[in-house]
């Protein structure tokens, strides 16, 4: 059992913070209020950043010292949206959000996983018709174990994750968000998500 913040009550967050709960965790779930926000991680062991991304570097900065020595786990993607309210561009191309929050974060542990598929896949892996891939970016090996062992109580088996490396590949993961608008408009707003084929 891990003390868990998530942070954004948004369907991602409600999504992610229901399913923790289940699985035997002690969950908070902090909105907007920076007070509320700031003592929910200060109590934490992991917490988890559901927040839209093109706030989430600004909210997060603001919560060093609150984060300092925990683990972040980046499910966020930072993005400009088009008129129609879908992902048009990346706000940081040529970087990541994760990368950027670990820069702003040296004493944190950034971990980027589940922010390549619909938000009810991240919770419920097996309700695809085949498997679908969490991907895992990150520098500190201990801290992508334990979170892969989140993603096990989340349904996730080890064979359908995937550990890129350094924060750095949460470039390409993050990339993957433009297939999202295209896909959406294709197929409608239906559970998918990036797989990677062997």
């Amino acid at each position: 059992m891990n003390k868990i913040t998530v942070l954004g009550n948004g369907r991602v967050g409600g999504n992610l913070a229901a399913a923790l709960t289940a699985a035997g965790h002690e969950v908070t779930v902090a909105g907007r209020s920076p007070g509320v926000s700031a003592e929910a991680v200060r109590s934490a062991r992991i917490v988890v950043n559901a927040t839209p991304g093109a706030g989430s570097l600004e909210r997060l900065t603001a919560l060093r010292e609150e984060l300092h020595g925990k683990i972040l786990v980046d499910v966020s993607n930072a993005t400009v949206d088009g008129p129609d309210g879908l992902p048009a561009a990346l706000l940081h191309p040529g970087s990541s959000l994760a990368e950027q929050l670990q820069a702003a974060l040296p004493g944190t542990q950034v971990v980027k996983t589940l922010n390549t598929m619909l938000y009810t896949v991240m919770t419920a892996p097996s309700a695809l018709g085949r498997p679908p891939t969490a991907f895992l970016s990150g520098e500190d090996r201990q801290a992508k174990q334990i979170v892969g062992g989140l993603l096990a109580d989340l349904g996730w088996p080890p064979e359908w994750i995937t550990d890129l490396g350094g924060i750095e590949t949460a470039r390409a993961t993050e990339a993957a968000v433009l297939f999202v608008p295209h896909v959406i408009r294709s197929s409608g707003f239906a559970p998918f998500a990036v797989s990677i084929a062997r």
